[in-house]
């Protein structure tokens, strides 16, 4: 479990209270609005509108003009046309809303979604060549196509023109098309920026309707909902009016594609938000591009017929639980590979690699490494001599700018602060790995961030504080479901449930006990004991149970309540130098060097309380610390552990072990490397 950097949500309450009177809202609302910094009275009018208007012209897109004319030509003409999308969920939301609306304008139009695994992403020659065989005449990119330079030489080369819609970044140059509408071009008028795929093919049908989004939201906002949540775009400004519009389409007229597969994933009968949508249909659609072919989930959005759907959702769903056993089975290989190479995880980004591993699901792996270990993380998959990989990033630290300083180890590389992809030779994997680290030793690393919109008792909580938070609805990136502070509360008791796989534990403040859940925590994992004191960050959900609603209260995440954070936090920054053997000064060598009396209070614990391997801060509130003796507690465990004196069990708990005769500490390797240091 790691241990993250808390920051509390910094709020003038009194500008809170104005805004709560003058909008008539609940005081919490005002609050959270505050603390995120939304205070400019227009903006805040935008945020709480449920029917908010759509204010970014279509035509404001630079190129969005010449777009049109062309396609529109193409309409009246009857000449082919190919929508050339991606094979993930704002890809294939994309795809499946501008072949629609072009079959509905009963255009000449057929669609390509390339091939995750031997195609790759984006427009290439290959297809160009195909879809230049089967006599179209023009190819409309949607989701990608920026960066597409090469290819659109080659279309012109072939008689082909080309229209790029996309949303990603702009590299130095920009193809040689009929029009590229990306709204982060630098000449792009466009006031909103953030819109993501499946939105700027929005605004292409719009433009092509003369600007009337309010038609083409009634007949394609569900797609765009969905797409704009998967692809974890900001949902400020238009986006938020984009997903609010689309979500009540699918909870009051669903297509009949989505319609089966809500049924078939437990869905039915509930209302559906942005949260919700982001773990039952987008996972879904996305799994069909990363497990086999991305026309199934195009097929299912653009089908009309029940019985066909529930063909295609079955076998969307077989390729869903294909790829979260495919997610799983590689995650615990990397798991396993650090557990047999700890330096990997010592490093400030970890780089783990194999051959053969699925590249449908690296990228989904490398977020659960990043989260597991808070550190930025590549997983590698090699083929041969070719490897392929996908980076996660935390907040705070740009992946991209890491992987563009080493960029002469890569045959190419792409993406943004967070997440990355990457190609490489296979035969470089460890100088990258070297190097890219080189990198962050270079630089001061940010540690994982848990951030707190504002603290609250036990007793607060009640469906009121739901409410207070509808109106902030929907919640997604830039708009993050509010996470609240529940400070020194007891813990009363707690015990597995659901298989083993998740906890739930009772806490209590003063005379208020309340229960909470803790997802994907395991008790043998848990380096907690009845009647600790604790901090919990947790998020507040509606549970309905045999017709009654209650408040559903998940840990997001928990520390003790009575340690210094800073100094735990530079504790345990000084330890990884410790273990990556770096030069320590005469003053970080003391700090690291553990006394033989703190030696002797670690061990007394761990033998009489057998703690969680991963609890040294709770260690050291056990020998009576604060958090400033953590590097120190951390060398004494480890040593301890390295000269057969405890051990730890197979559920991961350390112990006494059975020794034979005196054991010295400072005959330790580790001891000795930081008293060299001292002297």
């Amino acid at each position: 479990m790691i241990r993250k950097k808390w920051i509390v949500s910094e709020c003038d309450k009194d500008l809170a209270a104005q805004i709560a009177e003058d909008f008539s809202v609940d005081p919490l609302t005002a609050y959270i609005l505050v603390s995120r910094g939304i205070t400019d009275y227009t903006e805040i009018e935008e945020f709480l509108d449920p029917s908010a208007p759509l204010m970014i012209d279509p035509f404001s897109f630079a190129d969005m003009d010449k777009a049109v004319r062309r396609i529109q030509f193409a309409i009246d003409d009857y000449q082919k046309i190919a929508v050339f999308g991606d094979y993930d969920a704002d890809g294939i939301t994309a795809t499946a809303l501008l072949y629609s609306y072009l079959v509905k304008r009963e255009a000449n139009v057929v669609r390509y979604i390339p091939d995750r695994l031997t195609e790759g992403y984006g427009l290439s020659c290959d297809s160009v060549r195909e879809l230049a065989g089967q006599g179209v005449r023009l190819i409309i990119t949607v989701d990608n196509g920026v960066s597409a330079v090469e290819e659109a030489k080659l279309c012109k080369e072939l008689g082909v023109d080309l229209v790029v819609t996309d949303h990603h970044k702009v590299g130095d140059e920009l193809p040689d098309a009929v029009a590229v509408v990306n709204p982060h071009r630098k000449d792009c008028p466009s006031e909103f920026k953030d819109f993501s795929g499946v939105g700027v093919a929005f605004k292409l049908v719009s433009a092509l309707e003369g600007g009337d989004e309010d038609s083409m939201l009634d007949e394609f906002g569900d797609l765009v909902a969905i797409g704009t949540i998967a692809d974890v775009v900001s949902l400020k400004g238009e986006n938020r009016s984009l997903v609010r519009y689309g979500l009540n389409s699918i909870n009051n007229s669903p297509r009949t594609g989505l319609k089966v597969l809500l049924e078939k994933a437990g869905g039915q009968g509930k209302k559906i938000g942005a949260s919700s949508a982001a773990f039952t249909i987008c996972p879904r659609i996305n799994a069909t591009g990363r497990m086999g072919s991305a026309e199934k989930a195009l097929d299912l959005l653009l089908c009309d017929d029940e019985i066909t759907a529930e063909r295609l959702v079955e076998e969307i769903n077989s390729m869903n639980q294909a790829r979260q056993k495919t997610e799983t089975e590689i995650f615990a290989e990397v798991t396993a590979k650090i557990a047999e190479k700890p330096s990997l995880v010592r490093d400030n980004i970890i780089v783990v690699d194999s051959e053969g591993w699925h590249q449908g699901v690296i990228g989904i792996v490398a977020s659960r490494v990043a989260e597991r270990y808070g550190k930025p993380a590549i997983v590698i998959s090699r083929n041969g001599s070719e490897a392929r990989g996908s980076c996660r990033s935390i907040e705070g630290f740009s992946i991209f700018k890491a992987i563009d300083a080493v960029s002469d180890c890569l045959t190419h590389y792409g993406g943004h602060t967070l997440a990355a992809g990457l190609g490489l030779n296979s035969d470089r994997i460890e100088e990258f790995r070297i190097r890219i680290n080189d990198y962050a030793d270079s630089i001061e690393m940010s540690f994982p961030v848990q951030k707190i919109d504002c603290r609250i008792k036990p007793a607060m909580i009640s469906l009121d504080i739901l409410r207070a938070l509808d109106s902030m609805e929907p919640f997604g990136a830039g708009n993050p479901q509010p996470c609240f502070g529940l400070y020194a509360v007891r813990i009363e008791d707690f015990a597995a449930i659901g298989d083993g796989r998740h906890m739930r534990l009772t806490i209590s403040k003063g005379d208020v006990r309340t229960g909470v859940v803790w997802f994907g925590m395991q008790e043998k994992l848990f380096p907690y004991n009845k009647g600790d004191i604790v901090d919990l960050a947790v998020t507040l959900d509606r549970n309905v149970y045999n017709g009654e609603v209650r408040v559903s209260v998940s840990v997001k995440n928990i520390r003790p309540s009575f340690t210094d954070e800073n100094k735990v936090l530079s504790g345990q920054r000084l330890f990884e130098k410790v273990l990556g053997e770096m030069p320590l000064t005469p003053e970080q060598a003391a700090a690291a060097l553990p006394e033989r009396e703190l030696q002797v209070e670690v061990f007394k614990h761990i033998k009489t309380e057998k703690p969680v391997e991963d609890s040294l801060e709770q260690i050291c509130l056990h020998t009576g610390d604060d958090g400033s003796n953590y590097c120190k507690v951390a060398v004494a465990v480890t040593v301890m552990l390295e000269m057969g004196i405890i051990e730890k069990t197979e559920s991961g708990r350390l112990c006494a072990a059975e020794t034979t005769g005196k054991v010295d500490l400072n005959d330790s390797v580790l001891m000795k490397r930081i008293k060299n240091y001292i002297q």
